[in-house]
Formats: C-alpha cells, sequence, structure tokens
C-alpha cells in the first residue's frame, strides 16, 4: 500500500512563483483600461444572454431561482465535500483524511485572503455594484419569488459584488482536486461541477463574469499555491491529523459513519 503523504514540507518555489505571479498578471489585466473594456464587453454580453431567458422560460427560472437561495449552497458544499472524500477516486482510501485536511487548510488561508483582498478592494475604489443594480433590462428572480427572498435569502443582486467569494470557494476546490487528479474524467466532473455551481448568481445577476474569472480565480490560485507549495498545507494536515485521530476512532465504530473512507 503506498502510504506516502500527499503534501511535502518544503517550499516549491517554482509552482509557487507562479501560483504568485498568475493574480498579479490577472489584477493588471483587470486594472488596464483596454483589459477592464474587454471584461465589461464580455460581462454585458454573458449576463444578458443568461439572464434574458428568465422572463419567458418557466423552466430556466425555477431551476435558477433554486440554485441562487442561500440554502442550496449548503446543498453544493455537501456534494464538494462527498467528491473530496471518495475513496479511490481523486485519492486513495489511505490517503483521504489528509486530502480533506489539506483542503481545510487552505480553504482557511482562502477566507483569510477574501478579508484582505475585500479591504485592499475598497481602499482602492475598485467595487461595484452587481449588473442587477445597473442595468434596466434585468429580469429579477426576487420580483418573481418575493417570499423566497425574504425566506430563503434569494440572491439577485449585490451593492459589492467583486470578489466573487462564493466562485472563490469552487474555484479553490476545483484546482485543489486537479492537483492531484490523473484521469480525464475526474477533469471533466471536477471543472463541470465548479462551472455549474458558479452559474446562478452570473444568471440572476448577483455577480459581473469577472467577479469570478479575476477576482474569484486570483484569490484561489493565491490560497493553493501559498498552502500546498509551501510547508502549510503538510504541516497543518499533519496536525489537524493528530488531534483529530481520538474523534475519528469512535466515528470508525458507529455503523455507517464507519464505512466512509475519511472515517476508516
Amino acid at each position: 500500500m503506498d502510504n506516502r503523504p500527499l503534501f511535502q514540507a518544503r517550499w516549491s518555489f517554482g509552482p509557487l512563483a507562479a501560483c504568485t505571479l498568475l493574480p498579479i498578471a490577472l489584477l493588471c489585466f483587470w486594472l488596464w483600461p483596454f483589459g477592464q473594456i474587454l471584461c465589461l464587453t464580455f460581462d454585458e454580453w454573458l449576463f444578458h444572454s443568461l439572464n434574458a431567458p428568465l422572463a419567458d422560460n418557466t423552466t430556466w427560472r425555477y431551476i435558477w431561482t433554486l440554485g441562487s437561495l442561500r440554502p442550496f449552497d449548503i446543498v453544493v458544499g455537501l456534494i464538494l465535500l462527498a467528491v473530496l472524500i471518495r475513496g479511490n477516486w481523486v485519492f486513495k482510501a489511505c490517503q483521504v483524511r489528509e486530502a480533506f485536511f489539506g483542503f481545510l487548510v487552505t480553504l482557511i488561508l482562502l477566507v483569510v485572503i477574501r478579508a484582505l483582498f475585500s479591504k485592499w478592494v475598497d481602499a482602492a475604489g475598485w467595487q461595484h455594484k452587481s449588473p442587477s443594480m445597473i442595468f434596466d433590462d434585468v429580469v429579477h428572480l426576487s420580483d418573481y419569488y418575493p417570499n423566497l427572498e425574504a425566506a430563503w435569502e434569494l440572491k439577485d443582486r449585490s451593492s459589492k459584488s467583486f470578489p466573487g467569494d462564493h466562485a472563490s470557494v469552487l474555484l479553490v476546490w476545483a484546482l485543489f482536486m486537479s492537483v492531484f487528479s490523473r484521469r480525464l474524467v475526474h477533469y471533466l466532473v471536477v471543472w463541470g461541477l465548479a462551472l455549474v455551481f458558479m452559474l446562478p448568481r452570473l444568471v440572476a445577476g448577483a455577480h459581473w463574469g469577472q467577479d469570478d474569472y479575476i477576482g474569484g480565480l486570483l484569490m484561489a490560485v493565491l490560497a493553493l499555491g501559498w498552502s500546498c507549495y509551501t510547508p502549510l498545507a503538510a504541516k497543518g494536515s499533519a496536525a489537524l491529523m493528530r488531534w483529530t485521530a481520538p474523534l475519528f476512532a469512535l466515528a470508525a465504530r458507529l455503523p455507517l459513519v464507519g464505512r466512509l473512507a475519511v472515517v476508516r
């Protein structure tokens, strides 16, 4: 059995440099006036292409209304977790717990990066409203289902939409899984899920495309690089595995839970 650790407690300067320079390049492109024109032109086309059918297609509207509800984020999280901890798929069964804690460390780092970057965005005056608050010819899901907006936090607008924090979580998960994927089907499933789950905010108009492919992506790449290509993920996951070993030993005795790869 191959029990080699997933994460190495050393600095990988090549990948780390790439994961640092790419976000800088994305930010510079976004701040470049011509780059901003390109982003806005593409995003306006993308938004109207996705949002306009909501007016006439009831099925389309039901699907994206469900996806825009806050509780649906819990469903998304459970799906991503299930794919992550499935033994002998991307990760071997003996590596699943290490992978889970390594991703948890990466996610915590993402939260820190998100908090710092958002403060920078606000201070620099880069913040903007979502497209649903800019354009006149917008289909607002909250107008169709006002009760859902009040009871279930229907997300179809934001006064501060940059960067896309929802997308950053999906992207850091997809990037993390891609680092360890070895088969084409893994990449297709992982990125298919990430892109589909990013769509509700774009369809409803809560985010511009650039909130995701610029803001969300740069934060995700930074978090991945400074977690997986430094000793952080290795040492963090090892420490968490030691600290939680007694809890997993107890969980292994439970009838159904004990059969999970992450518990075994």
